[in-house]
């Protein structure tokens, strides 16, 4: 282990809509072994990092509950955690479908913390809109509409147990330039040189993981040998990034709408890496009609 790595102290921020299993995350987190503490004002947070000592993982639980949250705070807090060189930084985002997390809210006869006084629904919207920019920076989104509490912690585990730790967990990503580049991403391919589907009337309004659009990125003679480099840069890089000390790996790809191409690149590599074991998340940034735009593979 290099002395860069031997510094390295983890920390997971765990995060979420309420209702979404936040509170369960960091219950397993802390049976794993980490310092759990949640509902910290965000305020206090780098006063405990820096006296936090080397030899326990720590979990920060945050929601929009805490008593100084702010979208932008927040987002501030994860720009000087992830800045600072001895700290190994994870943003897990517990997510869930609307209609789920009215079904949870209904079941247990909770009001809804952002909306005492009203419905759910208008409380679930409050906080997925102030928690839509921090689901952005997640390093990893687990969707938790179909999990149970047993099958959470074995989803949790896979990511963070000890015996993962080199299992590095990878991100793939796809994205549209003209929104800009997704901030956190270690990788950046730009992929617009590739036939474009979007000119094909007949895959126009389908995405990239249509299989028939897959076959016309792919048709392009172009395709194959970059993403043979990518594939084998992604492959020398991993071992050289778990050796100091990162947890996670962020890799984009980027096309001009960043629902044809870029979700192909997204989608092949992803595949090619989960078969040799690699722990891997998809995420595409511009699918918004699908309830499914992020999965662990």
């Amino acid at each position: 282990m290099s002395q860069l790595s031997k510094r390295h102290e983890r920390l997971v921020l765990v995060t979420g809509p309420s209702g979404a299993g936040r509170s369960s995350a960091i219950n397993v987190l802390e049976d794993m072994g980490f310092e759990a503490i949640d509902n910290l004002p965000l305020h206090l947070i780098p006063r405990l990092i820096e006296g936090q000592g080397p030899h326990r993982p720590l979990a920060l639980g945050i929601d929009t509950r805490n008593r100084d949250f702010s979208t932008a705070a927040l987002i501030d807090l994860i720009d000087l955690l992830a800045g600072r060189a001895t700290t190994d930084l994870s943003v897990l985002y517990l997510d869930c479908l609307s209609d789920v997390l009215l079904q949870r809210f209904s079941e247990t006869r909770r009001r809804h913390p952002l909306a005492p006084a009203e419905t759910p629904e208008i409380g679930i919207r409050r906080d997925q809109s102030l928690l839509a920019p921090i689901r952005e920076l997640a390093d990893i989104l687990i969707d938790t509409s179909d999990l149970n509490v047993h099958q959470l912690r074995t989803t949790i585990e896979g990511w963070f147990a000890p015996d993962n730790r080199t299992a590095m967990a990878v991100s793939v990503q796809s994205f549209s330039y003209k929104r800009g580049l997704p901030r956190g991403i270690d990788m950046v391919f730009d992929c617009r040189f590739l036939s474009n589907p979007y000119w094909h009337p007949p895959l126009r309004t389908l995405d990239g993981r249509d299989s028939r659009v897959a076959a016309h990125v792919a048709s392009d003679a172009r395709f194959a040998p970059f993403f043979d480099r990518v594939l084998d840069l992604t492959r020398l890089l991993l071992p050289a990034y778990v050796e100091e000390g990162k947890s996670h790996l962020s890799i984009a790809f980027g096309c001009t709408g960043g629902q044809h191409r870029s979700v192909v690149l997204a989608e092949t590599l992803a595949k090619a890496l989960a078969e040799t074991g690699q722990q891997v998340s998809i995420r595409h940034h511009e699918l918004h009609g699908s309830d499914r735009n992020e999965r662990r593979n």
